[in-house]
């Protein structure tokens, strides 16, 4: 799912603002690195005081902080180019009645694009309400692993992830670690954690 382009609502600027702002930039830094990465959300009563004594709505800092909960969404993305060839994997693993598999990984010049599929008996499923849970995928420190969309019916269900730089051809010995989430801000793991070994 491609991005659309950030445009500027304005080209209005006080220049005075400038040493302000980047104390804001300097605080929103300090607040990242304090939280290693994992900010959660203020509670509604600390949102709720900030805003009496600053002088602010409520809603607003609360649309702030959700904001900076989306951190990861504003990363730059490589959209994959210049398709190569599709390498076979064929791999899977059963958790709790569930078959989790990816079958193969389609390689392009900038990167790979691997597809996890969750599969179920599906019989008792409600047909209009499906539990959904997040994805993560992890190969290691040297790959960016991007979630990009996904979806699914009545006892199935495919995330596709974009990896940046592209795996190798032969990717044998690599471990493709796979992290279920409560939440799509992936805060919260739910405990289901499983490797697959390619």
């Amino acid at each position: 799912m491609k991005r659309m382009p950030f445009e500027r609502s304005t080209n209005h600027y006080e220049e005075h603002l400038l040493p302000i702002d980047e104390q804001i930039c300097a605080l929103l830094k300090k607040r990242k690195d304090l939280s290693n990465n994992n900010p959660g959300f203020p509670s509604d009563d600390a949102i709720s005081n900030w805003a009496i004594k600053y002088d602010l709505y409520e809603d607003y800092l609360s649309s702030f902080f959700q904001t900076l909960r989306m951190e990861d969404f504003f990363k730059p993305r490589v959209e994959p180019t210049g398709f190569r060839k599709h390498l076979p994997v064929l791999k899977s693993v059963e958790i709790d009645e569930r078959l989790y598999s990816i079958t193969f990984i389609r390689q392009y010049e900038n990167a790979s694009v691997i597809n996890l599929n969750v599969d179920w008996d599906g019989t008792n499923d409600s047909p209009h309400l499906h539990e959904h849970c997040d994805f993560g995928l992890f190969i290691g420190d040297d790959y960016d692993c991007r979630q990009d969309g996904g979806g699914g019916s009545t006892g199935y269900f495919k995330y596709n992830y974009i990896v940046s730089p592209p795996l190798p051809d032969d990717f044998s010995g690599l471990d493709l670690v796979v992290r279920e989430y409560s939440d799509h801000f992936r805060e919260e793991p739910t405990g289901i954690e499983f490797v697959i070994h390619l």
